[in-house]
């Protein structure tokens, strides 16, 4: 590896030979930055498709958000395991995900205990910020006491999600989101 770069430094320059040690640390240092352009070159290159697909899942509105901890309101974050996810299309918002907090009521079945519907009649609003991430307001009308979703989309997929409730402390998300297969 060594004897190819003293080939390349050795191409560089005819004049200098390629055993004189000052001529190549001068050739070295020139390979050393054009290397390190070109990988800074390729790093933005990677961000600009990421932001790029995030947006295009977004304008389709078509993609889930997946939950990887909770932040309840009186309480400490919480890692979730696989399968919590929220679920939008633009025909309906399909959520599966858990609660943890107070309740000011109980729920008449004790097994939706979670944030956990489908709605099909819902309201959706989506606005690109000046941060280049984005807004989402998502007000489900048919969802039970879950009166809004606040969603925020960072660039690079990460996203957070409050829910708000009517019977229960608001409650946070944070996870990412990803493009939802067609069935």
């Amino acid at each position: 590896m060594l004897n190819k770069a003293f080939e390349f430094c050795r191409n560089l320059n005819t004049k200098c030979p390629a055993w004189h040690e000052s001529c190549t640390k001068i050739h070295m240092k020139k390979l050393f930055i054009l290397l390190s352009l070109s990988f800074f070159v390729l790093g933005v290159s990677a961000q600009d498709k990421k932001e790029i697909v995030v947006k295009d899942l977004i304008e389709k509105q078509q993609y889930s958000f997946i939950a990887e901890y909770a932040f309840p309101l009186n309480g400490n974050s919480i890692y979730l395991t696989s399968g919590y996810d929220l679920k939008v299309s633009k025909d309906s918002v399909n959520s599966n995900l858990p609660y943890y907090g107070r309740g000011y009521s109980a729920p008449a079945d004790p097994t939706k205990i979670g944030v956990n519907f489908i709605s099909t009649g819902f309201e959706y609003k989506s606005e690109q910020d000046k941060k280049s991430g984005w807004d989402i307001s998502i007000k489900p009308k048919d969802a039970g006491d879950i009166q809004r979703l606040e969603l925020h989309v960072f660039s690079n997929g990460q996203a957070s999600l409050q829910v708000y409730s009517l019977n229960r402390q608001s409650i946070s998300y944070n996870g990412y989101i990803k493009e939802t297969k067609k069935k």
